[in-house]
């Protein structure tokens, strides 16, 4: 597999939950819900309805700490990406989540080589925020906080792991994907070649089954079912 680069989401992905959703749920007010809204019916891209939730917050890094402490991951992610390393595949996490939240929650899972691109999340005060977006694009078509399609390299073949919006466009140039949730029903409905799963235990098998050659298979088949180091003032 050495000729495949593997983009895979966080949030919904490794994570049975989403972790911006959850920090918001506890220390924003309401008024995200609406801007969430806003992103969903595609009225707003990610990069402005992040800025606008993550200003609502009012916790203090020990709160958030704590928050990222409490994240489980999917169990059997270490060992797929020792698998896939193994096979000579490159991967990295891409996400339009906090890179700082990720690289603790993978760090304390055990995971500490894998590189990371995502937003970083940066203190205004005691208890206020604002995210910065080292990844985005101006060319980005679904105006991303992080443009995953950036992360994409033109000399190796694509394989998308996700579970959402945030991950639609880069699957629609991916080479293949493995999807759940909401990027499944996206893939269904645009003929994009996917294999759907709902646990890493199972991709390992789903890898053997790559589509080969010059091009990939235009079909898809189914799976069965410490403070100061991690934020940052302004």
């Amino acid at each position: 597999m050495n000729d495949w680069h593997i983009v895979c989401d966080f949030d919904g992905t490794i994570t049975a939950t989403d972790v911006i959703d959850n920090i918001l749920q506890r220390f924003a007010s309401a008024e995200w819900e609406t801007i969430e809204q806003q992103w969903l019916d595609a009225q707003i891209g990610s990069r402005e309805c992040l800025s606008r939730q993550l200003a609502l917050i009012k916790a203090t890094p020990a709160e958030l700490l704590a928050y990222f402490d409490s994240v489980e991951i999917d169990p059997d992610f270490p060992d797929f990406v020792d698998h896939v390393i193994g096979l000579g595949a490159s991967i990295e996490v891409v996400s339009d989540g906090i890179e700082q939240g990720i690289a603790r929650i993978l760090s304390r899972n055990y995971v500490t080589l894998l590189p990371i691109l995502a937003n970083r999340l940066r203190q205004v005060d005691q208890n206020s925020w604002r995210i910065d977006f080292p990844h985005a694009s101006d060319a980005c078509r679904a105006a991303s906080g992080n443009c995953k399609c950036k992360s994409t390299p033109r000399h190796q073949r694509v394989l998308v792991i996700g579970d959402g919006q945030s991950d639609m466009c880069v699957s629609s140039t991916a080479d293949f994907v493995f999807a759940k949730g909401r990027l499944a029903e996206y893939c269904e409905r645009n003929q994009i070649p996917y294999a759907r799963f709902d646990s890493f235990a199972e991709l390992p098998a789903l890898l053997v089954s790559l589509p080969h050659g010059e091009a990939a298979n235009a079909t898809h088949f189914n799976s069965s079912s410490d403070t100061q180091e991690l934020f940052h003032h302004v």
